[in-house]
């Protein structure tokens, strides 16, 4: 069967790349990455150094394993005979989360413009605004929260205080990065008509940098509530106080159900704020 000259020149090709098709193409990193050997050195000579420093009992470990299962096996076995405390303390917690989320949203959004570059334009106080939150971050936070209960006393009261300062901290660094992100040619043309910072901010900057707030916001409250867990343990109120005195008192079913519950209201929050971050996208 004879082919027209079109046919020919369609079909040499295709078997050209057929032939080729198994065939290995050499690639020859010239820049080798050096960083990757110094890094994972660093990390084994610190590994170690740290090992030797701790002077950690192995063997101890070792032979404590079937007793960490059996806490565990403990913790299963749930006790609901104590809902109404766990579960008013839950609601505890979760006041406590939001409330400190709220008020920090509030505080980052007005630190964040001072510290972000490109709001004001004024170097000196951004560099002293982001000096002063790194401080304020560099503090963990169960440290802001027993500070609180120094000064104001035991009770919830505490644990919103601690967590506002700490949270604000972050805010104000992220949301800072976040209004730096928005290109300066944006800026600028709203600059040219005449419009001041202030309205440049909150009909350019903010609804641009709109999305990256919304997931600071939920990865943040995530953050609050299992530290809201842990520093109810401290005196702070909240379920971590439950959890807390079951663990002491040998209560581990009480205990168990607690656990389950911190579990279930963080996964539950993860989710929201992944489909709200779905619709920014």
């Amino acid at each position: 069967m004879n082919r027209s000259p079109q046919e020919t020149t369609f079909h040499l090709p295709v078997k050209k790349m057929q032939a080729k098709r198994g065939a290995r193409i050499p690639v020859k990193c010239k820049q080798k990455n050096r960083f990757i050997p110094v890094f994972l050195i660093t990390v084994v000579v610190l590994t170690v150094l740290s090992l030797l420093y701790l002077g950690i009992d192995w063997g101890k470990m070792l032979s404590r394993i079937p007793d960490v299962g059996g806490v565990f096996w403990d913790l299963a076995h749930l006790d609901f005979s104590n809902m109404d405390l766990i579960f008013s303390s839950l609601i505890e917690t979760i006041s406590i989360a939001v409330l400190s989320l709220l008020y920090s949203l509030v505080l980052g959004i007005l630190f964040g413009m001072l510290a972000a570059k490109n709001v004001f334009r004024v170097p000196v106080l951004s560099v002293i605004t982001q000096s002063f939150f790194t401080f304020l971050r560099a503090v963990p936070t169960p440290v802001w929260v027993l500070l609180m209960l120094v000064c104001l006393g035991m009770g919830p009261e505490a644990g919103v205080a601690g967590l506002c300062v700490h949270t604000t901290a972050f805010f104000t660094k992220s949301f800072a990065q976040s209004f730096e992100s928005i290109p300066d040619e944006t800026i600028e043309a709203l600059e040219v008509t005449g419009a001041s910072r202030l309205s440049i901010f909150t009909n350019a900057i903010l609804p641009a940098a709109l999305s990256q707030l919304v997931a600071w916001v939920g990865m943040r409250l995530e953050t609050n509530f299992s530290e809201c867990a842990i520093l109810g343990m401290v005196g702070a109120g909240g379920i971590g106080y439950v959890i807390s005195n079951s663990l002491q008192g040998y209560d581990y079913g009480t205990a168990g159900v607690a656990i389950l519950l911190v579990f279930l209201v963080a996964y539950c929050i993860e989710r929201v704020f992944v489909k709200i971050k779905k619709k920014f996208y």
